[in-house]
């Protein structure tokens, strides 16, 4: 895996209706030298607005909340404010908030009685723009990915070179490493990824690699092993 830069600093929003649990986040990243606590929300409105004003890279995100719910929270950041990538931090194993809150945009998703240098980890995995799950969770998502496949295709395909960035992605590949594979420029490798996900009607990478496990584009193995 790779980790951030010795002096990049990763900014944080804290997103959680429970006083002691972001105390207890609190603790936990004050002692993590590349990892900076910038604000504290209790409630889905109040991360929006934060999110809009620090800007922060990562916003971990409750999802059960009075008022304005993770959920929802989690839609209106990920269309406005793309920049700040989100990882659930949550009780919750559920489908019926897993896979709700990945497909609003969440690109990690932990449990509360996590270790915190998984946590830490997954901080540190979603800032680089990968998906962080937690075993049991991921579990779940391979579950959903074995399911007989229900996914509208898409009445506009993919070009034989979007196919093969899609490929790439679901093997867990960053931007720089699918350019240098595909000897292209990472710009290139962005505006294939946007076409991809308007295409599929998704809204991130995770959603897109899920999509390309499901309809064979890439195969579990060559995840595990490439990625």
């Amino acid at each position: 895996m790779m980790v951030p830069k010795q002096e990049e600093i990763i900014r944080v929003l804290v997103v959680d209706d429970h006083a002691i649990i972001r105390e207890g986040l609190r603790a936990v990243l004050a002692v993590v030298p590349d990892i900076d606590l910038i604000g504290e929300a209790v409630d889905g409105k109040q991360a929006i607005a934060l999110t809009a004003t620090l800007h922060p890279d990562i916003v971990v995100m409750d999802l059960v909340m009075p008022g304005m719910d993770g959920i929802e929270a989690i839609e209106v950041i990920a269309r406005e404010y793309p920049e700040s990538r989100i990882l659930v931090l949550t009780t919750f194993t559920g489908e019926e908030l897993l896979f709700p809150a990945l497909k609003a945009g969440a690109l990690g998703y932990q449990l509360k009685d996590s270790k915190s240098e998984d946590l830490i980890r997954s901080i540190r995995e979603v800032y680089l723009g990968e998906s962080s799950l937690h075993p049991k969770i991921a579990r779940k998502v391979l579950q959903e990915i074995n399911k007989p496949a229900q996914v509208q295709r898409t009445s506009d395909p993919l070009t034989g070179r979007e196919l093969e960035v899609l490929k790439l992605v679901a093997e867990g590949a960053e931007n720089a490493a699918i350019a240098e594979e595909l000897v292209i420029s990472e710009a290139t490798v962005r505006s294939h990824l946007s076409h991809i996900l308007d295409k599929l009607h998704l809204a991130n990478r995770t959603q897109a690699a899920l999509y390309a496990l499901r309809e064979g584009i890439a195969s579990l193995d060559e995840t595990e092993n490439g990625g």
